[in-house]
């Protein structure tokens, strides 16, 4: 169990603790959404961390390769389904979200059993970027920056969709064989 891996795992952890602080009383007080929002940024720097350590140290796991992607989606996913149950995040966006994940992990899937690796491309560390912006900005949920939490929500939702478009294009021979 190298670092890279506690830190998957700490993230995972914190997950329970970030929906329960922002959830609490429906997200009314102040201070639990400063305190979810705290853990969410914590959370999210830990997967920043933890694949600059396993790839800048040679910690790269079966179990890091497995649980870091999924502990990425779980934290983003618990995030954008609270915002939903707050009232914040309309459920339609989060469905083009989380499909988008669902396309790209089935899509990694099929390529790896055909011993091809799919990387993360720019246009998905943007969107990334973008929906931990997003996503931090309506926990703290602040009246003067709606209309920037607006344009980064509306920012990663685009993002979403063309990093999905790029991961399809640049990779659609995983599916059709080298046809098309």
């Amino acid at each position: 169990m190298n670092l890279p891996n506690k830190l998957t795992i700490l993230r995972v952890i914190l997950i329970p603790f970030f929906v329960v602080s922002l959830l609490v009383f429906h997200g009314e007080i102040r201070f639990l959404r400063y305190l979810a929002a705290s853990i969410f940024i914590v959370a999210s720097l830990t997967d920043m961390l933890d694949g600059k350590i396993a790839r800048k140290y040679n910690l790269v796991t079966n179990f890091g390769k497995f649980m870091d992607p999924l502990a990425d989606k779980l934290l983003v996913c618990s995030a954008l389904i609270c915002l939903v149950e707050l009232g914040q995040l309309p459920a339609w966006m989060v469905i083009v979200i989380v499909s988008r994940e669902f396309i790209i992990s089935g899509f990694r899937l099929v390529a790896a059993e055909q011993g091809i690796v799919i990387a993360a491309s720019y246009w998905g560390k943007f969107k990334t970027t973008f929906q931990m912006i997003a996503v931090i900005l309506m926990i703290v949920n602040l009246p003067a920056l709606h209309l920037v939490t607006g344009m980064c929500t509306w920012a990663a939702l685009i993002l979403t969709i063309v990093s999905l478009a790029d991961y399809i294009m640049k990779n659609h021979k995983v599916l059709t064989g080298g046809q098309m």
